[in-house]
């Protein structure tokens, strides 16, 4: 039997709060560690209960979602956030994911898709939508990188898996389209992220936009 997923819930919202907790933990592969009504409860709980993922509005009071995604960042907390907001900001979107989100939800979606989104950000992948991930991807290569850009050190296979990671492709599809396992991606994936200094799937997804954008130029 598998371990289930340890997630915190911060909304100022009380009904919805509670009943995300409820909705959660209905998941037998969900449990829900904590909630907080607030900015500073959320890193006080996070830093206590050390969850796989947070769940995280953006608008709260006491330190909003940015702000905690900026103090956890800082502090070097890796922990799987999914924003859960309202917003329909491409700039808000963009900001949140340079500060460490990999995952978003809107608040008008259906239960399913925060559901599948917990999931599949907990396996360390992104869990945004083609248009939300191609507006962001393309937000962040445009940008001046601080780091060596090119993908040069790695082998051939390595490379087209970067490539197709960069088109939104998540293990099982990799795997598919190179008729390989999925441990064989997730041990090459080790390898790439080593090489390049790459932190996760999306810092590697604007490190291999950036090569092909270099070589279109």
């Amino acid at each position: 039997m598998t371990e289930s997923i340890r997630v915190v819930i911060a909304d100022d919202h009380a009904v919805l709060r509670e009943s995300l907790v409820a909705l959660l933990n209905s998941q037998p592969d969900i449990e829900v560690m904590g909630s907080a009504s607030n900015g500073t409860q959320a890193l006080e709980i996070v830093q206590r209960v050390h969850p796989d993922v947070l769940v995280l509005d953006l608008a709260m009071p006491s330190g909003d979602g940015f702000e905690v995604l900026r103090t956890l960042d800082r502090a070097g907390t890796r922990v799987a956030s999914v924003i859960l907001t309202g917003s329909e900001s491409q700039q808000d979107y963009v900001q949140v994911v340079r500060l460490g989100a990999r995952g978003l939800v809107l608040k008008g979606d259906d239960p399913v898709k925060l559901f599948a989104a917990i999931r599949t950000v907990a396996d360390g992948e992104l869990a945004f939508s083609d248009e939300v991930a191609r507006g962001v991807l393309n937000a962040m290569a445009a940008e001046p990188q601080p780091a060596p850009t090119n993908l040069s050190r790695l082998s051939e296979r390595e490379r087209q898996i970067s490539f197709l990671v960069a088109r939104g492709y998540k293990n099982k599809d990799i795997a598919g389209e190179l008729t390989i396992s999925e441990n064989t991606v997730k041990r090459h994936l080790q390898s790439i992220f080593s090489k390049t200094g790459a932190r996760d799937r999306l810092e590697l997804a604007v490190l291999a936009l950036n090569e092909i954008s270099t070589k279109a130029a």
